[in-house]
């Protein structure tokens, strides 16, 4: 019988957040993270690593080279708070007891 280990690792960021990109090509751009990939600690974010595709022809789209983002590990990005800046964050309760995300910096929910 093989062993599986299906954890979830949690991330600190979360598909619609605007992130900073803190190192790699892409150092110092901004982009909205488009979709996460939880077990293999990735993610997507809009205008951001760029990279070009060579594709085939199908009855749908053209053949061509084509850009588009490539996946970029999440310790590389860092979340901005409401003033666009970057932020380290904490997790913490609301006063209804839900789960929130609190800017380091400013002390406001994310």
């Amino acid at each position: 019988m093989k062993k599986t280990n299906k954890k979830t690792t949690k991330s600190h960021i979360k598909k619609g957040d605007t992130v900073v990109v803190l190192s790699g090509d892409s150092k110092g751009d901004t982009g909205v993270v488009e979709m996460v990939f939880p077990d293999q600690y990735r993610a997507i974010v809009k205008g951001v690593n760029m990279v070009k595709r060579h594709v085939r022809p199908s009855a749908d789209q053209t053949g061509g080279i084509i850009e588009k983002e490539a996946s970029i590990h999440i310790s590389n990005l860092m979340l901005t708070d409401k003033n666009g800046e970057p932020s380290r964050i904490k997790k913490d309760r609301d006063e209804n007891g839900k789960k929130v995300r609190i800017s380091k910096k400013t002390q406001e929910v994310i």
